[in-house]
C-alpha cells in the first residue's frame, strides 16, 4: 500500500514510476536520475520525511537530477541489485552505471554536501548482495 505523500510525488510533481520493465532505460540516459525507494512507510518513518524532501532536492539542484520513485512490486529485486541496507534511499544513476546511494533521512546540509559529490562522480558498476557461503546473509558484493 503507498502513501499519500509518495502518491503526490506522482500526480503533483509528474514523477515517473520505475519498474523491471523500464528501468534500464531510466538508468542509461546521460543525465543524472534518482530512484526513490521509499519501501513501506508504515515500517519507515523516515519513508514521508524523504518523499516531503525529494521535491525540494530537485527544486535545489535544478535540472541536475532527473527524480523517478521505484515501484513497490519492484523495490526488493532493485534494492538488491543496487545493494543499500537502510530505507529509504535515494539511488543515483547515470549512462547506465551506479553514483551512490543516500540512505534515510538527512539533515539539508548533508543532502547537498552527499548529493553534490555524488553529482561529479564516475558511474560504476552497482555493488548489488552476494550470498556468502559461510552463511545465509546477504552482503554486499565486492
Amino acid at each position: 500500500m503507498s502513501h499519500p505523500l509518495i502518491e503526490r510525488l506522482h500526480e503533483d510533481f509528474g514523477y515517473p514510476e520505475v519498474t523491471l520493465e523500464n528501468h534500464d532505460g531510466f538508468v542509461a540516459a546521460d543525465d543524472i536520475g534518482v530512484l526513490f525507494f521509499p519501501g513501506d512507510p508504515k515500517r519507515y518513518k523516515e519513508t514521508t520525511d524523504v518523499a516531503v524532501v525529494l521535491p525540494e532536492l530537485v527544486a535545489a539542484f535544478g535540472d541536475q537530477i532527473r527524480p523517478a520513485v521505484v515501484a513497490k512490486k519492484d523495490e526488493i529485486a532493485l534494492q538488491k541489485h543496487y545493494g543499500f541496507r537502510a530505507w529509504p534511499s535515494l539511488v543515483f544513476v547515470r549512462s547506465g552505471g551506479y553514483l551512490g546511494t543516500v540512505s534515510r533521512m538527512k539533515n539539508w546540509a548533508e543532502y547537498l554536501e552527499e548529493i553534490g559529490e555524488l553529482l561529479t562522480a564516475e558511474p560504476r558498476e552497482a555493488p548489488g548482495f552476494r550470498v556468502l557461503k559461510e552463511g545465509p546473509k546477504a552482503q554486499p558484493a565486492g
